[in-house]
């Protein structure tokens, strides 16, 4: 527990000193801030907990849960390796090309698909590495998830937030370089 709680301090100092850094540069490094910090969970829980072992943190409601996922989201298509890196390596293809368009776009628009494909870059990371996607975060009422899934749900949140709520334009680039 106490190796936890230090994590975690730590985890929020990296936020908090980069975050002053990500104000200047917002799109390309949020994109490398999300992937960092995922990637530094999954090896501190792989490196720490043994496979399903969990550590309550609010007990009853959401616990620390090391997992193995061999599919997609929520365990969808599991055990289909080849098919997953095949969608998410074309998906970010699709996102390095749209990037460089994305002058004249909504905010949230750019926001999403930073979120979204970074997500996406840090889960084929692991699919790549070992197969699996490292999972962690155990709220007891559904699939166990990571950052990466975060990411991923609140980019399309916000994708679909502008596609379906908002017609005006917002000039993105006034908020990076």
């Amino acid at each position: 527990m106490q190796s936890v709680k230090k994590f975690l301090k730590t985890v929020l100092l990296v936020i908090e000193l980069t975050l002053y850094v990500i104000f200047y540069h917002f799109d390309k490094w949020l994109f490398v801030l999300i992937i960092a910090l995922d990637q530094y969970v999954k090896f501190q829980v792989v490196s720490t907990m043994a496979l399903h072992e969990t550590l309550p943190i609010i007990p009853e409601t959401f616990h620390i849960t090391y997992v193995l996922n061999p599919g997609a989201a929520f365990g969808i298509l599991p055990h289909e390796r080849p098919f997953l890196i095949g969608i998410g390596g074309f998906m970010l293809i699709l996102g390095v090309l749209y990037y460089n368009r994305m002058k004249n776009v909504h905010l949230a628009t750019k926001f999403g698909c930073i979120m979204a494909a970074a997500g996406a870059a840090s889960n084929m990371i692991d699919r790549l590495n070992t197969g699996y996607v490292v999972d962690m975060f155990d709220f007891r009422v559904f699939p166990v998830f990571n950052i990466a899934d975060v990411a991923i749900i609140i980019g399309l949140a916000a994708i679909m937030y502008v596609s379906f709520f908002q017609s005006e334009k917002v000039n993105a680039n006034e908020f990076s370089s």
